[in-house]
């Protein structure tokens, strides 16, 4: 049995195999049992997929907002474990249409152009809301001494 920070039935952060889990109030982890977040031993942290959807709703706004959004809420994630965009290591970005590139790729770079991950942009065929036009993932490292990777 695992732990979470957040959420009602989800399990807790600190586990016995060094496992830790962050829940968010996203509407389908509970639903589909999985976490927002997972920081496995060695500091390598996973975050789900992460759309604009926050308090139940789709963020309004097109693809640059719906992305900003997105990284928002990958970013809360790591925040609960103590890290920040400074740590993210990979980016996958997940978009309905080609045509939409270059406003997710504006948002990334807003927030990562420093940081400079490793990156992939997929297009799609959709999402599990047709509303939705953008899914990230990201990888973030925790260095041994806690510092950036």
């Amino acid at each position: 049995m695992s732990e979470s920070t957040s959420g009602t039935d989800a399990p807790a952060p600190n586990t016995s195999d060094g496992v830790r889990r962050v829940s968010s109030d996203g509407p389908w982890e509970d639903a589909f049992g999985y976490s927002r977040a997972v920081e496995l031993p060695g500091g390598l942290v996973l975050v789900s997929g992460c759309t604009s959807v926050v308090d139940g709703r789709i963020a309004e706004g097109g693809p640059y907002e719906q992305a900003v959004t997105a990284f928002g809420v990958g970013i809360k994630a790591l925040g609960e474990l103590g890290l920040g965009a400074e740590h993210v290591v990979r980016t996958r970005m997940y978009l309905t249409h080609a045509g939409d590139a270059d406003d997710v790729g504006r948002a990334h770079k807003e927030l990562f152009g420093a940081v400079r991950p490793a990156a992939s942009m997929i297009v799609v065929a959709g999402f599990i809301d047709p509303s939705l036009v953008v899914e990230v993932e990201l990888e973030a490292f925790r260095a041994p001494s806690g510092g950036p990777a």
